[in-house]
């Protein structure tokens, strides 16, 4: 399984929040189609088509759990699951 597909089912499942790497969020959002900008510590995901903004930030080499659970709201949503 690619390493997208693995990241995209941890943050769909909710069973690791705390233990996701930042980069890895990261890439995934990249690979979905999101447009990054930084600002400072603060990585802002938009895509065409989602109303919400996505902001996460590192906590050493992982994300903050809070913003993952919202990234996650934003995937189901959107149905970003399905067809991934």
């Amino acid at each position: 399984m690619s390493n997208y597909k693995t990241t995209l089912q941890k943050i769909l499942s909710g069973s690791s929040d705390a233990n996701l790497r930042f980069s890895d969020i990261r890439n995934l959002l990249l690979h979905l189609g999101f447009d990054e900008r930084v600002r400072g510590g603060h990585h802002l995901f938009r895509r065409r088509g989602v109303d919400e903004k996505i902001n996460i930030q590192r906590d050493g080499a992982k994300a903050k759990p809070y913003q993952v659970r919202q990234i996650r709201s934003i995937l189901l949503k959107y149905h970003f699951g399905d067809s991934k």
